[in-house]
């Protein structure tokens, strides 16, 4: 159980991580798994589970619908095996770099800008 929402942690595929977003788009599994492995962090990411509608009640004489065909899924929760990790503590604390060596901001890591530019505070982007 996590602190607050900051610092969530849950076993995805049996072993114990720090999550790092959940219902992620695959572009945005690609994304962040690009800046989490080059900073050195293994990441795990699974299927978003699917809350399933209820049954529709079958009346007297009716035969049964047939299951539908399983869905690919469409988010995903992304997480990285060092339990103790919280992405705003990494942000904000200039833990995690680019190729370049600069450090990650907010704005690049809300995929808000296309280049990741440190020398501008987070406080002056208005984000």
């Amino acid at each position: 159980m996590a602190i607050n929402k900051n610092h969530e942690f849950e076993e995805l595929d049996g072993v114990k991580c720090g999550i790092v977003e959940r219902n992620a788009s695959s572009e945005r599994v690609a994304f962040l798994r690009t800046i989490l492995e080059y900073n050195g962090y293994d990441v795990k990411v699974i299927p978003t589970p699917v809350k399933a509608a209820p049954a529709k009640p079958v009346a007297e004489g009716e035969t049964p619908l047939e299951p539908a065909e399983p869905v690919a899924p469409t988010s995903f929760t992304i997480g990285v095996t060092d339990y103790t990790f919280n992405p705003i503590n990494a942000i904000f604390g200039r833990l995690l770099k680019d190729k370049q060596g600069n450090a990650i901001t907010l704005a690049y890591w809300r995929q808000q800008v296309e280049q990741n530019d440190d020398s501008v505070p987070y406080y002056a982007t208005g984000n």
